[in-house]
């Protein structure tokens, strides 16, 4: 560190990872300052700055360095910090603390918990601190690398291993074992340990009959919504089984309900068959969502959403070691809620590893012409939503529309100049009758979707809101 960079830090101002003491004497509150780095994204405490960033440096002797050190120490559990000393030239040094963010979180100091918010600290609050600690023991005791007491071998289903590790030999993912023996390919997964398996591999393989009755959680509810809330239902249905299982279940589901017939090239007036929403990109946010739920709650689920409007992925619990919804759309460490499902996913080839999969969501959305998908935590789950950005026609208002009324209305939307009646036959394909399109506009006007100009022949129509 040098005089230039300090000065160009003291420049800078304080704020959410940097902060100003003018000297030791304040090492106390710079401690709790630390604190709650340490609980937080990191940060640097430097003492010889007055709080407007004026750089005054103060002296400091091995009894300076040793007394901040001391109060470094009241940080349990125990860290230790980067002291650099930065001399001014005039016979003051600037003391520099640097703490990344902690590997064992959460930090107290004098026995309180802090966080940073701004360039502020704030007592952590009981569920925060709880999160904190949960996370801490994560990495060594978790709910999927627990023993599956009761269970044995005979309960999953063989032919989904045995399918699994193929697919990962072909796709340079695993090493070929010389055996297909069950109990060889699970402990080559890490999903059976001292010859006991673990909860992970009931959530992969387990076989639906008895997941029904002792594991609850691995459940998928699906829906089509008409309209763009809850309050009438098209369809409605639950599955239960294993994660491989359960992923079938919900493209199929998709594959039957998401629109398909919403885009019109306007110069041709011809339809183009396509999903609404890019398949590939809702599959990611599927396998996200099995891979990194929260299977210790036991009336969890992954949910399918469709609406008129939107298409919503929801898992059962929260994002977790610090990171945001908007976070997840920026280079960020791969950090799996569940890593022994998230490696068996890995390397049957339904998910990447290194973080990729909200990035690849977003690409593949925005190649589709969608805006990127837009990722909510709250009230116990996290939300994956796809939006559209072309116009949808509803399948129902008021009463259910035809298909044909359906593309009347697509057509409309990709002319905002209007068309003609002629011009509306020509886009269906010539095939329906003048008068059953004249009462298809009709009724579609009596809902208030569309509206005409003009009278007679000369008279064109578009929708409401153009």
């Amino acid at each position: 560190m040098t005089p230039d960079q300090i000065s160009a830090w003291a420049a800078s101002g304080e704020s959410e990872k940097l902060e100003f003491k003018r000297t030791t004497g304040e090492r106390r509150e710079a401690t709790r300052t630390l604190c709650a780095m340490l609980n937080h994204r990191g940060g640097r405490v430097l003492f010889g700055i007055e709080a407007n960033g004026r750089v005054i440096g103060q002296q400091v002797s091995d009894h300076t360095i040793e007394e901040v050190a001391q109060e470094l120490r009241e940080i349990d559990p125990p860290t230790f910090p980067i002291i650099d000393r930065v001399p001014l030239g005039n016979g003051r040094e600037v003391l520099v603390v640097s703490v990344s963010t902690g590997q064992n979180r959460p930090y107290s100091y004098h026995g309180q918990a802090y966080r940073r918010v701004g360039n502020t600290n704030q007592p952590l609050s009981r569920d925060e601190y709880n999160r904190m600690l949960l996370e801490r023991v994560h990495g060594e005791q978790r709910w999927e690398n627990e023993p599956a007491v009761g269970w044995s071998v005979t309960d999953l289903d063989a032919a989904e291993v045995t399918r699994t590790l193929e697919e990962a030999i072909r796709r340079g993912r695993a090493e070929d074992p010389g055996t297909r023996e069950l109990e060889g390919i699970l402990r080559g997964l890490g999903l059976m340990k001292k010859g006991t398996l673990l909860r992970a591999a009931l959530v992969l393989f387990g076989c639906a009959e008895r997941l029904t009755a002792e594991l609850p959680q691995c459940l998928l509810r699906v829906a089509r919504f008409a309209g763009n809330d809850k309050t009438e239902f098209r369809d409605n249905r639950q599955f239960r089984g294993n994660a491989f299982e359960l992923l079938l279940s919900a493209e199929r589901f998709l594959r039957d309900h998401v629109p398909v017939a919403g885009r019109v090239v306007p110069e041709h007036l011809e339809r183009v068959d396509e999903p609404l929403y890019p398949p590939l990109a809702v599959r990611e946010a599927l396998a996200n969502a099995f891979c990194h739920r929260d299977y210790a709650i036991g009336g969890g689920s992954v949910g399918v959403a469709i609406y008129d409007d939107r298409l919503e992925i929801t898992s059962s619990g929260t994002l977790h070691f610090g990171l945001t919804p908007e976070a997840l759309f920026g280079p960020h460490e791969s950090l799996p809620w569940n890593p022994l499902i998230a490696s068996v996913f890995y390397r049957r080839g339904i998910i990447e590893s290194w973080g990729r999969g909200t990035l690849k969501m977003a690409e593949l959305a925005l190649s589709a012409g969608l805006p990127r998908p837009e990722i909510e935590d709250a009230g116990g789950c996290v939300t994956v939503r796809f939006l559209p950005t072309r116009y949808v026609p509803p399948q129902r208002v008021g009463r259910n529309l035809s298909e044909r009324q359906r593309l009347i209305l697509a057509l409309l939307a990709a002319s905002p100049g209007g068309l003609a009646l002629r011009e509306i036959r020509a886009g269906l394909g010539g095939s329906p009758a003048e008068w059953e399109v004249k009462d298809d506009l009709a009724l579609l006007k009596q809902l208030e979707l569309i509206g005409s100009r003009g009278h007679g022949r000369g008279s064109s129509w578009s929708l409401s809101n153009q």
